[in-house]
């Protein structure tokens, strides 16, 4: 897991947005088509030098506020052993809007390295309504399932509003310290939408030592004024042909995002 390497280097993951998947509103009724998309996105991010892909069903929106019905989790795990299968860099899962369960379950069938949570600690609100953190069954199902497995988890998540008055730095504290978080994500307000430097400025001074990836909006041009507080990026549409999220990605992008990093001291 390339996490493992933080703080020598920073990293970046690639996001593979799965199209719409059995049982969800959009869904088109071609599996194979849904695979080859996949494997020709993780593909692109592995040649592109990515150090990571994860699993998202993005297609899948409106999105369930907990658990996801059993023909998603049947639908991802096809995909993700598809894509395991095919690039030899670490896969990660996060089954939206914050199925860790489900996330967990596929790792340990997919051979999967780490899980996104959107909200692992703490309550937000969201287009899903109230979501309420899971730490304690999340560890304790990490424990029996797949015991290597990170857990990336968001702060402050985008696409949500925090319940109540806890700042930034409280939440991260809690959710690294009390939810025994492998790293922390800071991201905009939404997907492709950037995330302020001064976010990460903040983030960075209060816990110095946490692990910190920036969860959206980060493409070639802003990269920059973000890795001074983070070990990390995951990037998915700015990676895309034109940069557009509808469309496949494009290794150009990726190669070019992955010099930046590099480039980086």
């Amino acid at each position: 897991m390339p996490l493992d390497s933080i703080p020598n280097r920073k990293i970046l993951i690639g996001v593979i947005h799965l199209k719409p998947l059995p049982g969800s509103p959009r869904w088109a009724g071609d599996m194979e088509a849904l695979v080859d998309a996949a494997l020709a996105d993780a593909q692109a991010y592995e040649q592109g030098g990515a150090d990571a892909v994860i699993v998202e069903n993005f297609g899948d929106a409106p999105f369930a506020k907990s658990a996801v019905g059993p023909e998603t989790i049947a639908a991802m795990a096809r995909a993700g052993a598809a894509v395991r299968q095919s690039i030899k860099i670490p896969l990660g899962f996060n089954v939206l809007r914050n199925d860790a369960r489900a996330a967990l379950a596929l790792c340990s069938a997919c051979e999967g390295a780490f899980i996104r949570v959107n909200v692992h600690s703490g309550s937000m609100l969201t287009d899903q309504g109230l979501i309420e953190g899971k730490a304690h069954e999340t560890l304790r199902e990490r424990q029996r399932l797949c015991p290597n497995v990170k857990i990336l988890a968001d702060v402050h998540v985008k696409h949500a509003t925090p319940l109540g008055s806890e700042s930034l730095e409280d939440a991260a504290c809690d959710t690294l310290e009390r939810g025994l978080a492998d790293a922390l994500i800071i991201s905009g307000t939404g997907t492709g939408k950037a995330t302020d430097p001064g976010i990460a400025r903040r983030l960075h001074r209060a816990l110095p030592n946490a692990k910190i990836l920036i969860g959206s909006g980060v493409d070639a041009k802003n990269v920059e004024k973000l890795l001074p507080f983070a070990n990390g990026v995951i990037v998915g549409s700015s990676l895309k042909v034109k940069g557009k999220l509808d469309n496949p990605v494009d290794e150009k992008r990726v190669k070019a995002l992955k010099k930046k990093l590099k480039a980086w001291k």
